[in-house]
């Protein structure tokens, strides 16, 4: 099993980027494939909306965007990483694909994810990691519907246990 938190950012398409935190956690099935669940949260502001239009899109000039998912992951690349002469830590390069819901605007939306991250263990109960994702979900906010691509760019400690 596998407990971690990050943090980082989350690019919502039209509204700018902001931080991003959260939680995950995952359990690794066989030493190449793993199951994790997520949950975030970030803020997203509509302040150049509110140069164009007056009253802005959102009620209040931020809202709170939150997401949370399902994804299997494939360990692609695991290796090692010399420091010094003396020094090696495992590795694993890996891609993810998941399906989950993103609440946004009083918007509950399904939601793909998908995207890559590496991780650094420093022992055999605690790792670091780093993550690029892209949420994929349709958005009405303007009355047309459209699908967004949302980029997030975290890192993170993770244990084992």
């Amino acid at each position: 099993f596998e407990l971690g938190l990050f943090g980082g950012s989350y690019a919502t398409q039209n509204f700018g980027t902001s931080t991003v935190g959260g939680v995950r956690l995952g359990y690794h099935i066989t030493e190449d494939f793993f199951v994790e669940g997520v949950y975030g949260i970030t803020k997203v502001s509509d302040t150049l909306f509110r140069q164009i239009l007056p009253g802005g899109i959102f009620p209040q000039e931020q809202e709170t965007l939150s997401y949370y998912n399902l994804s299997v992951g494939y360990n692609i690349l695991p290796g090692e990483i010399f420091i010094g002469g003396a020094h090696s830590f495992p590795t694993q390069f890996y891609i993810i694909t998941g399906v989950g819901s993103t609440k946004f605007d009083q918007q509950r939306r399904p939601t793909l994810n998908f995207g890559f991250g590496y991780r650094l263990f420093l022992t055999n109960w605690a790792a670091l990691q780093v993550d690029m994702r892209d949420h994929v979900f349709s958005l009405d906010l303007l009355g047309t519907r459209k699908t967004t691509q949302n980029i997030e760019l975290t890192g993170g400690l993770a244990f084992y246990f």
